[in-house]
């Protein structure tokens, strides 16, 4: 056996190198003893099919570019029922709208004929209903309107608020812009008289006006008589006047100062002058204020004493005493009607205490004069010549009375 002789000094890293399997992707050049052909790795996969893959995927990197989806339309892929669908849709909401916008200028344009034909302070609202709008406008007929006016003067008072619903217009001239006229086959309407208002304007701010029953107007306040505040009630009994006026009836008029008098306006049963008990008791304090009422044969007629009675009572003052200090006795005095008596004898309202300037000028105020006063009658315009008060109705917050129309034209309508 041939000793092994040692190897001559290596590097010892080539002989790591050598002892090293081959990396898996690495290329060998072709060994010229052992052929032509490429070296084959394990597995029977020669080396230079990786070098082909590797040379056609750079190529076909380089040749592919991401698909441009410029110049394509979003809806391209929605159905053509649904593209149909939406353009109605859209039509119809331009439509509505279009329409909308017609009956907001009309109502706009009426409104100003109307603020300034009644010279209103304020602008009326006019809603016209019905829709379509713009098929209306064609066949120059609008259906229904409703017209609202606030602080509308009437006479002597104002009316707070006019309601009016106006069916089957029809209009002269053309819509919207250019109406002459109109003529509408029905209007149906209510006027309001507020009771505050009829307050400020009548009452000055010394009256007050309140319901009293479903067609009655309780008035109460002052009335300045002579320098003097005078307390007043009164009763307005409310209704309509061959179809074309608010009328008001006055009645139960008192005026009433009080500790000394009330003084009812007017004839028939509880009119005239009466004191009140105060005063009667102050007329009966002394014997010669009553011997002076007894010498009045009419005051005696009236107070329906016995003559018997009466001349008891001017024989002695004890029994004089006993019959004007009797309850019964000053009731009577108090019932007894002055009103004709204390022209011819004023010193009975100078033995009361009553100022016979403050009587006279009462006395001067006639029921004509005071009802004149507190009257809050309205008559319809002649322009609304076709409209008739239908109903009067005495509410809480004021006077309302309904009103109805037929065959009404406004403006020009030849």
């Amino acid at each position: 056996m041939t000793p092994s002789h040692p190897r001559p000094y290596a590097n010892p890293y080539d002989e790591l190198a050598e002892l090293a399997d081959p990396e898996p992707d690495a290329w060998h050049a072709p060994d010229p003893a052992a052929g032509s052909g490429p070296e084959r790795r394990p597995g029977g996969r020669d080396d230079f099919s990786d070098l082909t893959g590797a040379v056609r995927s750079d190529r076909e990197r380089e040749e592919w570019s991401p698909p441009s989806h410029r110049g394509r339309s979003r809806l391209a892929g929605v159905s053509l029922a649904v593209k149909l669908v939406v353009a109605a849709l859209v039509g119809a909401v331009l439509l509505v709208a279009g329409d909308r916008l017609a009956v907001a200028y009309a109502e706009r344009k009426t409104e100003e004929r109307i603020q300034q034909s009644l010279h209103l302070a304020a602008r009326p609202q006019v809603d016209i209903d019905g829709f379509p709008f713009l098929t209306q406008v064609l066949d120059k007929r609008i259906g229904q309107a409703r017209v609202s006016v606030p602080d509308v003067a009437a006479s002597k008072v104002s009316l707070s608020e006019v309601h009016a619903t106006a069916r089957n217009v029809h209009v002269v001239g053309d819509l919207p812009s250019s109406v002459q006229g109109a003529v509408v086959d029905r209007m149906d309407g209510d006027v309001l008289l507020s009771f505050e208002d009829l307050s400020r304007e009548l009452g000055a701010s010394q009256l007050t006006f309140s319901q009293a029953g479903p067609r009655d107007v309780k008035v109460a306040g002052t009335l300045p008589v002579a320098g003097r505040e005078i307390r007043l009630q009164a009763r307005a009994r409310v209704g309509a006047e061959d179809g074309r006026k608010l009328s008001t009836v006055i009645g139960d008029m008192r005026l009433d100062v009080p500790g000394l008098f009330t003084y009812r306006p007017g004839r028939g049963p509880g009119a005239g002058l009466r004191l009140h008990p105060e005063a009667a008791r102050r007329v009966a304090s002394t014997a010669a204020q009553a011997k002076a009422l007894f010498s009045v044969p009419a005051i005696t007629q009236r107070l329906g004493l016995p003559e018997s009675a009466i001349d008891r009572a001017l024989s002695g003052e004890k029994e004089l005493s006993r019959l004007t200090g009797s309850p019964l006795f000053l009731q009577r005095l108090s019932q007894v009607n002055l009103v004709d008596l204390v022209v011819d004898h004023p010193w009975l309202l100078e033995k009361a205490g009553i100022d016979p300037g403050l009587v006279d000028a009462l006395l001067k105020l006639r029921p004509p004069a005071l009802t004149d006063r507190l009257s809050f009658s309205y008559e319809l315009p002649a322009a609304a010549r076709d409209v008739r008060v239908r109903e009067v109705a005495v509410e809480r917050d004021g006077i309302r009375a309904r009103l109805l129309g037929t065959g009404l034209a406004f403006g020009s309508t030849g």
